[in-house]
C-alpha cells in the first residue's frame, strides 16, 4: 500500500512510523511521500533521513481558500499512486475536497480518546476537567472534527501532578505505539469498516487481552 504522511510540526509520529518500516514491523507499506504545510517542520529532516521525499505546500499560499489548497494537495499526491493518507499531527481539517479524493482512505492520530476532547489543545482541556484516564485515538476522517470511525485507542493515566506538557508527553509514548500497529493493519487490507464499525480481519485476542482493564487510581481493595 502507497502511503503519504501529512505533518506540520516535529514529526514524531512519523519518526515512529519510518522507525517501525525500518524494523521490519509494517510490510507492505511504502512511504511515497511526507506533506507539509509548515516550510520548518521537523518532519522534512526526517523524511530525507529516512529516504523519503518530503513537499511543502504552504497554506498560507492560498489565504482563505481551503478548496484551492486541499486541490492543490491531492495534486502533489497524484504522480506518487497514493492509496492511503495518514495524518501524523496536520494541523488542519480537510473538507470534501480533498475527502472526495480519497473516501475512506484518510486516517488521523488525535491525542485524546474519543469522542471525548475533539480539537485542537486537548490537553489543558483533560487537566482541567480532572479526567482519570487520557490517551489515544486512530481513527478515519469523515470531514468532521476528530468525529470519524475508531481504529484502535491507547489508555495512559492522568497523574493528579501532571500539567498539560506532562500529560501531553505520556499521551505521545501510546501515540507511538498505536499509529504503527494501525498502519499496519491498514497495510495488511485488515480494517473492515462498517457504518462507523471498525474490526480488524484475523485478530485474536486473548481472554487475557479482553478481561485486561486500566483503572487509575489504582485499586487498593477487590485486586
Amino acid at each position: 500500500m502507497k502511503l503519504a504522511v501529512f505533518c506540520s510540526g516535529r514529526g514524531s509520529n512519523l519518526k515512529a512510523l519510518l522507525m517501525a518500516r525500518d524494523n521490519g514491523l509494517l510490510p507492505g507499506a511504502e512511504f511515497q511521500v511526507v506533506v507539509t504545510d509548515n516550510k520548518g517542520a521537523g518532519a522534512m529532516s526526517i523524511a530525507r533521513d529516512h529516504g523519503v521525499m518530503a513537499v511543502v505546500v504552504p497554506r498560507s499560499a492560498f489565504h482563505e481558500n481551503r478548496d484551492g489548497f486541499e486541490r492543490r494537495l491531492v495534486e502533489v499526491l497524484e504522480p506518487y499512486g497514493v492509496e492511503l493518507v495518514v495524518l501524523a499531527g496536520f494541523q488542519r481539517v480537510l473538507g470534501a475536497t480533498f475527502l472526495g479524493a480519497f473516501p475512506n482512505r484518510v486516517v488521523n492520530i488525535h491525542p485524546a480518546l474519543l469522542p471525548a476532547f475533539p480539537g485542537h489543545m486537548v490537553w489543558k482541556a483533560e487537566v482541567d476537567y480532572g479526567v482519570r484516564l487520557a490517551g489515544a485515538t486512530v481513527h478515519f476522517v469523515d470531514g468532521g472534527v476528530d468525529s470519524g470511525p475508531i481504529i484502535i485507542q491507547g489508555a495512559v493515566p492522568a497523574l493528579s501532578g501532571d500539567g498539560p506538557d506532562e500529560l501531553a508527553q505520556r499521551i505521545l509514548s501510546v501515540e507511538h505505539r498505536i499509529l504503527p500497529q494501525a498502519v499496519a493493519w491498514l497495510a495488511q487490507g485488515r480494517v473492515v469498516l462498517d457504518g462507523r464499525k471498525v474490526s480488524i480481519s484475523g485478530l485474536r485476542p486473548s481472554e487475557e487481552d479482553v478481561l485486561q482493564s486500566i483503572v487509575w487510581p489504582p485499586l487498593e481493595i477487590g485486586k
